[in-house]
């Protein structure tokens, strides 16, 4: 486990406070606090519509309207510089139907990397994204013939092109069967444990914060659990939220902090 107790604190990889994203007449984001370890990987954990596509669009730079602070990689979200280093994934798979798998490939690292001068660079890039994605076997055949599960690991593979610093997956095991979700999530471990990547992954799959270092728990626009105003805390382990909330799942401390939060809603409007 990192040890933030000694030395000066790492500057964390993705800091925000006071984070508001409001979509029309409605408040998505709701005033969020909290930072991202680096090298780590946290998990972001909610039910669906809860806000946490929102917050992952807005850590990739590609959110509109956002207020606040939200510092990534030492840079305001969505600066220039920071095209290279992040990784970002969506929930459904952006690749080319009619184009194979390294071609996919090749035509993104082309986008991040271009010129002749980096024509060797780029193709050991896709060679490497292509094995860390386990899709060696399947490199030549087009992405529009691919199963679902497989499409998603194409998206992955143009993520990490860059060997970026930071990867911002947005639900990426949704739909996928048991084998291949371990498969991913064994990677994800190598690529924090062995590269230094730093990790966001959103999930609403309660058994999936078992995997994360860090948790960022959110309801309703808002964060529950994880959320600090101090850089170096980086947010709360599945150990110590099962612990603070005397439950033996992350899931069972998640609906306790639920719960909790209903009844200090409905304290606030018997008061009014």
């Amino acid at each position: 486990m990192m040890n933030y107790s000694s030395g000066p604190p790492e500057e964390p990889a993705v800091h925000a406070q006071d984070l508001t994203v409001v979509r029309g007449p409605r408040t998505v984001l709701r005033g969020l606090g909290f930072t991202v370890p680096r090298g780590r990987i946290t998990g972001l954990l909610g039910p669906s519509g809860c806000g946490k596509s929102t917050l992952m669009r807005a850590v990739a730079g590609t959110q509109a309207k956002v207020t606040g602070t939200l510092d990534v990689l030492g840079s305001p979200a969505g600066h220039p510089a920071l095209r290279t280093r992040i990784g970002y994934v969506t929930q459904a798979p952006s690749v080319y139907d009619d184009l194979t798998v390294r071609q996919n490939l090749h035509y993104f690292a082309a986008i991040l990397d271009p010129g002749r001068a980096a024509a060797d660079r780029r193709h050991e890039n896709v060679t490497r994204a292509i094995t860390d994605v386990d899709l060696t076997t399947h490199a030549d055949a087009l992405a529009g013939n691919l199963s679902g599960g497989q499409r998603s690991r194409v998206s992955l593979a143009v993520a990490l092109l860059g060997t970026p610093e930071l990867l911002v997956l947005d639900e990426p095991t949704v739909g996928l069967d048991p084998v291949l979700r371990r498969d991913l999530w064994n990677l994800f471990h190598t690529l924090a444990s062995e590269r230094g990547t730093t990790l966001l992954i959103s999930s609403h799959v309660m058994d999936e914060a078992e995997r994360c270092h860090r948790l960022l728990l959110m309801r309703a626009g808002e964060i529950l659990a994880g959320g600090t105003s101090r850089p170096e805390a980086g947010g709360d382990t599945p150990d110590a939220l099962r612990a603070r909330t005397g439950s033996e799942t992350v899931e069972g401390a998640f609906l306790h902090l639920v719960d909790e939060a209903i009844a200090a809603d409905r304290t606030k409007e018997t008061t009014r």
